[in-house]
């Protein structure tokens, strides 16, 4: 019997090849990359120094820190939290992506991650490596603690089901409304404990950048993953499950019935409405960026809408990575978004993560390219959760409106 993604995947590393790799099974693996962030990293530290005494980390080469919650730090105790970390990491020679790097999941995207690998962090949408069909995942510090120390781990073995996407795509679609329409068919349950392996004609035409925005909302999905194969992905190699692979179901979904930019109103990312459903409802702020639409084509695009024009609304840019950020000051793209009246910021999560940019006041509506709409995650105003091109269209018009 052939095997889904994941099974090849925990298949691969396996450290006792004799364990089955059937869903329900619990199996102990080997993981390839090991992180934690500024938020839980000192956590992490802590308990190794408490628990063992030497021979701390299993694999120095492939472990590090990653600080993009709240970087630079704005708090007394972030600041301690990565100074711990810092320090632990020169006693121990590991790297540290400090507060000028970015979003860890992006970075390791970028400079680590290939088809078939398992990679961990303390970030609870590290299932993002989905988008280049790796397995990632967040988990406690706990957790992240005994693999640093360990280099393995155990997991149940989930259960695969299928997505398949028909039709075609329309040219006002862009990749976060196919995860809204994702969340509005499937909401936060159905996939819950489960992988989803997404196929189709459309789905193979998506880029790296379409696909980490996709991917990034598996979590709201209540999915361990979105597994994307890296078939039609141009850098990759080819990653896909078995052709006689078994799934516990088949779903389909239509790029037909997407007709229009969706929206995700407060309280849940589930909420979704066409963007017309919006019209006319007032925008005091827009916020592009997180590890869910905080790519290069996500700006370069932002920047096609607003050249030559101003935006009515507070307009906040964060990109995903130094390396990103540096391309689009290279580019221009970032000279564009300045002179249309928006405040670029340094390269981290920003807003999406309670940090120093894109935070709202009571009755603020913001409308925002992040995952999550609960109240207290940007703030106490509402959220609304929409592509880079309907925030950048909504902040032009100083109401919600898509292309």
């Amino acid at each position: 019997m052939g095997k889904t993604i994941i099974e090849k995947i925990f298949y691969d590393h396996l450290i006792d090849k004799n364990e089955s790799v059937a869903p329900g099974s619990i199996v102990w693996i080997s993981i390839d990359y090991k992180s934690a962030r500024d938020f839980a990293g000192a956590n992490v530290v802590n308990n190794l120094e408490k628990n063992f005494t030497d021979n701390l980390i299993a694999d120095k080469n492939r472990t590090m820190f990653t600080f993009d919650c709240v970087a630079p730090a704005k708090t007394i105790p972030y600041a301690v939290n990565q100074q711990r970390c810092r320090d632990f990491a020169r006693k121990e020679g590991l790297k540290v992506y400090d507060v000028d790097a970015g979003i860890g999941s992006h970075i390791i995207i970028d400079e680590y991650a290939k088809p078939g690998m398992t990679i961990v962090s303390t970030d609870s949408h590290f299932n993002i490596m989905g988008a280049i069909a790796c397995f990632g995942q967040g988990m406690g510090d706990v957790d992240i603690s005994y693999i640093w120390k360990t280099g393995r781990t155990w997991f149940e073995v989930p259960q695969t089901v299928k997505l398949n996407f028909t039709g075609k795509r329309g040219g006002s679609i862009r990749a976060k409304d196919i995860a809204l329409f994702m969340l509005k068919n499937f909401g936060s349950r159905t996939f819950l404990g489960q992988v989803v392996e997404l196929y189709g004609p459309e789905i193979e035409k998506l880029t790296l950048d379409e696909r980490i925005t996709i991917a990034s909302m598996g979590t709201e999905m209540g999915a361990i993953s979105i597994m994307i194969p890296t078939v039609g992905l141009d850098g990759f190699t080819e990653f896909k499950a078995d052709a006689d692979a078994e799934y516990a179901k088949v779903y389909e979904l239509s790029f037909d019935d997407l007709k229009e930019p969706l929206v995700a109103a407060p309280p849940h990312p589930h909420n979704v409405h066409g963007v017309s459903e919006f019209a006319g409802k007032k925008v005091d702020t827009v916020f592009i960026g997180s590890c869910t639409n905080g790519r290069y084509s996500d700006f370069e695009e932002v920047a096609r809408l607003v050249k030559g024009r101003q935006i009515k609304t507070n307009g906040y840019i964060v990109p995903s990575s130094r390396r990103i950020y540096g391309q689009l000051m290279k580019s221009g793209i970032l000279e564009t978004l300045f002179d249309a009246g928006f405040l670029i910021a340094n390269p981290g999560c920003g807003g999406c993560a309670s940090g120093q940019i894109g935070m709202t006041g009571d009755g603020e509506v913001i409308v925002s390219t992040s995952n999550r709409n609960f109240k207290g995650k940007q703030g106490n105003g509402e959220v609304h959760i929409a592509s880079p091109a309907t925030a950048a269209m909504s902040a032009l018009s100083g109401t919600i409106c898509g292309l």
